[in-house]
C-alpha cells in the first residue's frame, strides 16, 4: 500500500500557481489530510525503520524532524509565502541535530529527493576535516568512488574555496575535494516514486550507501 495518494502532487502542484494565504486556509483541511499527516506519518515509519538497527534513533519523533511548510521570507526577494513541497532531516536530534549521522529528504511534485553528508559547517570543524581527509586520501577516495555510491549519488557536492591552508596544500594537488566548503550528496528520483509503496525501501537505501561517508566524516568533526 502506498504511503501517499495522487492528492499530495496536486496539492502542491495546484499551490504552486496559487501560493497565498487566502489559497491556503481554503485548502487547509486538504492539506492536513492529504499531506501534513501522510508525511509525518511517513516520516515516523522511517524513524521507527532506522531505530532497529541504530538505537541513536530510538527516540525521535517526527515532530522532531519535519520542517515547516511555511518560507522563511524576510530576506527573500521570493515573498511567496509556502514551500511547494514537504522536508525532512532524520538525525540523532532531529532540526536541532548537528551530527551530519542521518538523511534529508524532499518530497514533491518536481522529484523525490534524498541527501547525505556536510552541508553546513563551523570553520573550525572545515579545517578538522580538511585534514583528515588529508591524512586518509586512501580511504576517502575509496568510499566515494564505491560503485554503489557512484550508482546512488554519483559525486560528492559542494562549493570550495580558491585558496587553502599552507600545511594541505601538497594534499589538495592530490585531491581537488579538499578545496570544498560542503561535502553533500543526493540522489533524485522522479516525483511518482513516492506513490510507490516501497518508497521507504528508496530512502532506507540512499541512507545506507551514504553512511560510510557520513561515518568517515563525523570520526573528524565528532559532532552529536
Amino acid at each position: 500500500m502506498p504511503f501517499f495518494t495522487e492528492d499530495y502532487l496536486l496539492f502542491f502542484q495546484e499551490l504552486a500557481a496559487n501560493n497565498h494565504k487566502d489559497w491556503f486556509d481554503e485548502n487547509r483541511k486538504r492539506y492536513e489530510r492529504s499531506v501534513k499527516e501522510p508525511f509525518k506519518a511517513f516520516t515516523q515509519h522511517l524513524i521507527d525503520e532506522l531505530a532497529k538497527k541504530e538505537p541513536v534513533f530510538k527516540e525521535l519523533k517526527a515532530s522532531d524532524c519535519i520542517f515547516r511548510i511555511n518560507r522563511d521570507i524576510r530576506f527573500s526577494k521570493d515573498k511567496t509565502p509556502y514551500k511547494t513541497m514537504c522536508s525532512a532531516v532524520i538525525s540523532p536530534q532531529g532540526k536541532k541535530s548537528s551530527s551530519i549521522h542521518g538523511i534529508y529528504f524532499e518530497l514533491g511534485p518536481e522529484h523525490v529527493r534524498a541527501y547525505g553528508g556536510v552541508y553546513e559547517i563551523e570553520k573550525e570543524d572545515l579545517l578538522a576535516l580538511r585534514e583528515g581527509i588529508a591524512d586518509n586520501l586512501a580511504e576517502f577516495r575509496k568510499l566515494y568512488t564505491n560503485k554503489d555510491f557512484k550508482a546512488v549519488f554519483g559525486e560528492i557536492h559542494g562549493e570550495k574555496n580558491k585558496k587553502i591552508d599552507k600545511h594541505l596544500q601538497e594534499a589538495a594537488q592530490q585531491e581537488a575535494l579538499i578545496f570544498n566548503k560542503q561535502f553533500y550528496f543526493y540522489s533524485t528520483f522522479e516525483p511518482q516514486t513516492l506513490l510507490n509503496p516501497d518508497l521507504d525501501q528508496v530512502l532506507l537505501h540512499c541512507y545506507n550507501v551514504g553512511r560510510p561517508l557520513e561515518l568517515f566524516f563525523n570520526q573528524f568533526i565528532q559532532r552529536t
